[in-house]
């Protein structure tokens, strides 16, 4: 893989907290235009890492590059310093993130949610923004919506806010963050739906989810992470195919019996 193609690369991550070491040394790369999928059980650090990615947790060692760039601080005299705040915001600013609990405002509307970003940090008028919105609130089928507040929309409608809101930013790189964990069985699909077209349409996507079967039909390369540390990783039809080891093989078997399918 050529550095030319490589959008995000992490090398040696590691992440404490505390004396509990989350993150044993990552080394991941995203290129411009995959959808790279990270599985494994709960704890095994998939959401730390994305929090490193985003700047919302510092990693302790390692290196997150963007575009080339490290993500959060520079290099001096061969010592790590963080960036300014003004810094570390225009690279947040880059990666967008969707978050399990929507995390909208409830005070403004739909529409209002996904302008924020865009005249706050992108500095832009309210007319453009509005008709940025109202745009990406279309694409995610939520045109009549744009005028409803939080409390006025189903957790699947309120996520594909958060996914327009995102979006809108037009960020380098985009992270979802079990998406769907929070939602009811029936919203589930309207929302992976979203982030399908997306993939189709080139977004780079780096993606935690428990949602095997779209993991499997959407990502272009999948790592499963065990216990901070990256146990196999390669094409869906590898890791699920021919998993390693037994730890990937009893978590596929948990995942629904999704092992048993795929084999």
């Amino acid at each position: 893989m050529s550095d030319e193609q490589v959008l995000l690369r992490a090398r040696g991550v590691r992440k404490s907290f505390g004396s509990v070491e989350v993150l044993k040394g990552i080394d991941l790369d995203v290129r411009q235009g995959q959808v790279v999928s990270l599985i494994g059980a709960s704890g095994s650090g998939k959401t730390t890492f994305l929090r490193c990615v985003n700047l919302l947790e510092e990693h302790d060692a390692g290196d997150i590059l963007l575009d080339g760039d490290p993500v959060g601080y520079r290099v001096e005299a061969g010592r790590r310093k963080r960036l300014s705040e003004t810094r570390i915001s225009a690279q947040r600013a880059r990666i967008g993130m969707v978050f399990q609990s929507f995390n909208l405002f409830p005070h403004l509307t739909a529409e209002g949610n996904v302008m924020l970003g865009l005249t706050k940090v992108l500095g832009k008028n309210a007319a453009e923004a509005r008709e940025i919105a109202g745009h990406w609130l279309g694409r995610v089928g939520l045109a009549e919506r744009r005028g409803h507040y939080p409390y006025q929309l189903s957790g699947g409608q309120q996520q594909r806010v958060a996914i327009a809101r995102a979006v809108a930013m037009q960020p380098r790189l985009l992270l979802f963050d079990e998406v769907t964990s929070a939602l009811d069985p029936e919203l589930v699909a309207e929302v992976l739906q979203v982030m399908k077209t997306l993939a189709g349409e080139g977004m780079t996507m780096l993606v935690v989810s428990h949602e095997m079967m779209f993991v499997r039909d959407v990502s272009d390369h999948v790592v499963f992470m065990d216990a901070g540390r990256v146990a196999q990783a390669g094409p869906p039809e590898d890791v699920f195919g021919r998993p390693e080891g037994e730890r990937l093989k009893g978590f596929l078997g948990r995942m629904h019996g999704v092992f048993g399918q795929m084999a």
